[in-house]
């Protein structure tokens, strides 16, 4: 049975419905809200209990102390993810995200970094730290890991000969050489086609994948650069470079695209810990990402994998375009 700790980014979604976005000096009338889990670390931690509830779940993360961290923790324990060591912060408050949503339209997100900001490496009790994996998310989205604590957690958990994985938020920014010196810790790299071609400077054209895979693994990846994107997955191992087209859906299947990432990167993780191979592993990473766009939220279109190969079994894929 695997054992996977998911550390990083946690927060909640406020998700607000309205008819239109005002102007400025406008009001307009919020129609409802939804309140949901969000962040790296609930997302993939929910989506790996659900897909496989067997696989043993660890959170690590930091909140405050009021009702967002209450909601937060009920849906660990709804889940069976092991959340003791989150760490509750008292003098910030849990991280969140207010969103404007118009039906059926646009979504704008004002984001409060709160307690996640300041998770970093004296948060993480190493000396009781047992698991196969242990993914650490969003860099670009965590002061603190940004700021050298992401190499240091890094390094610490493979001397500890755990596994690593990383994944990114996608940001239009020159900060992702941050990141560039995580890499050497970095057994499993997964992220999407705009954060690899911005790590490593090259336009992330379905031609250029092969090229920007590998000069991530160059840059000290050991194990897996994983890319995804909306025609394809790629994965480039020790074991050559893998292509998976992506399926062809209809129209009306897509909910929504939250969530969509971590799902991917959840299968994935879970295709790494069960020793698949690489196109096993974007397989898997691929009916969780879609599975994930058939509901508006970030977790509940995610099943176990049975039912999640059912949805999928009438698709067909597109085309190769590499």
């Amino acid at each position: 049975m695997a054992k996977i700790v998911v550390a990083g980014s946690i927060l909640l979604d406020k998700i607000n419905q309205i008819s239109s976005y005002p102007n400025a000096g406008e009001l307009t009338q919020i129609h409802s809200i939804e309140l949901a889990c969000g962040g790296c670390v609930p997302n993939v931690a929910i989506d790996l209990k659900t897909i496989m509830p067997q696989t043993q779940v660890y959170a690590l993360g930091k909140v405050g102390d009021d009702q967002e961290k209450d909601f937060i923790f009920n849906a660990f324990k709804n889940k069976g993810v092991d959340f003791t060591g989150v760490v509750v912060d008292q003098a910030e408050k849990t991280s969140f995200t207010e969103v404007m949503s118009v039906k059926g339209g646009q979504r704008t997100f004002f984001t409060y970094a709160g307690a996640s900001a300041k998770f970093g490496y004296e948060d993480i009790d190493f000396d009781n730290l047992s698991a196969d994996m242990f993914h650490l998310g969003y860099f670009l989205l965590l002061d603190k890991v940004d700021n050298g604590d992401g190499e240091k957690i890094l390094k610490k958990v493979k001397q500890l000969g755990i596994k690593t994985s990383i994944d990114l938020v996608s940001e239009n920014s020159d900060r992702y050489a941050k990141v560039l010196p995580c890499l050497k810790y970095t057994d499993n790299l997964i992220i999407n086609e705009v954060e690899a071609g911005r790590l490593v400077g090259i336009e992330p054209t379905n031609q250029n994948l092969q090229t920007i895979a590998s000069s991530l693994k160059q840059m000290g990846v050991s194990e897996r650069v994983i890319i995804h994107q909306p025609e394809n997955s790629v994965c480039l191992s020790n074991d050559g470079f893998t292509i998976l087209p992506s399926y062809q859906l209809p129209d009306g299947f897509i909910k929504g695209t939250t969530g969509a990432g971590d799902a991917f990167c959840a299968g994935a993780l879970l295709g790494i810990s069960q020793g698949l191979s690489d196109i096993e592993v974007l397989k898997l990473a691929n009916i969780s990402a879609i599975n994930a766009l058939s509901t508006q939220d970030a977790v509940s279109g995610l099943k176990p994998i049975d039912k999640m190969v059912e949805v999928c079994k009438n698709l067909t894929r597109k085309e190769l375009t590499i």
